[in-house]
């Protein structure tokens, strides 16, 4: 049994992970963290780390960077590994993250689709061996008309994996209407779309000379990102102290 910390326990994807472990025999939630008290669960739910001493083997993240510090110490303190889903944090608080790391165990990704991080490997030898071919990159994400941050994590980590496999040769493009330019062979466009209700879509297009090879994933409801994040919750309690990516996960 894997006993769990939540931290973003009451938010939207806390509630979905809190349904989804309710529904598996293999974990379970002893605490939850967040600065809302209104929502009543099964487990007990503290406002912040300080006031909570609840014994777990891991702890699942799906709230902000805001108080990742007071985490990351209470974490340390307890030897308990961190599965951290949030997104949008400073460059100082990416370093004591990585510090974290040396001392207990931390996945980080920004999107927990198993799918996606599939997509992400895939996508690795396609840039490899298309970019030789003088293949162009592009990727094209859609969200929700609420999501405030473009590109999506999700779309830089997938440029990312391609520019890593690529020597980090590449640079980002985001916006075309600025320069009336031919477009740079050095480079991955990322283009964004915000409308409606859309959960999630990502899309990475290779486009050759007479063909377009196109992979797409599409996300058709938030409780992916929480079966991800389980998983990863089941994963990491057994892992040495390290810092830890899905593909770590998936093979």
């Amino acid at each position: 049994m894997t006993n769990i910390i939540l931290r973003g326990c009451n938010g939207k994807m806390g509630q979905v992970i809190t349904e989804m472990v309710d529904a598996d025999d293999n974990v379970v939630i002893v605490a939850g963290i967040d600065i809302s008290l209104e929502r009543i669960n099964k487990y007990p739910v503290y406002q912040s780390f300080s006031q909570c001493n609840v014994k777990a083997d891991v702890i699942i993240d799906f709230s902000s960077p805001k108080g990742v510090e007071e985490m990351l110490q209470f974490a340390i303190e307890r030897g308990v590994g961190i599965v951290l889903c949030t997104t949008g944090f400073t460059k100082e608080q990416l370093q004591l993250i990585e510090e974290a790391s040396y001392r207990i165990p931390i996945l980080k990704s920004a999107n927990m689709s198993m799918g996606i991080n599939l997509i992400s490997k895939l996508i690795k030898e396609a840039a490899r061996i298309l970019s030789e071919a003088d293949f162009d990159i592009e990727i094209v994400e859609r969200h929700h008309n609420r999501k405030v941050d473009a590109p999506s994590g999700t779309a830089l980590a997938l440029a990312d994996a391609m520019n890593e496999a690529l020597s980090n040769q590449f640079n980002y493009k985001y916006d075309r209407s600025t320069e009336r330019v031919q477009r740079d062979k050095k480079e991955i466009g990322i283009s964004a779309v915000r409308g409606g209700t859309i959960v999630g879509e990502h899309e990475v297009i290779f486009a050759g000379t007479d063909e377009v090879i196109e992979i797409k994933h599409i996300a058709y409801s938030k409780a992916i990102f929480a079966k991800g994040a389980v998983q990863a919750a089941k994963f990491l309690p057994s892992q040495p102290a390290g810092f830890y990516q899905m593909s770590d996960m998936i093979g």
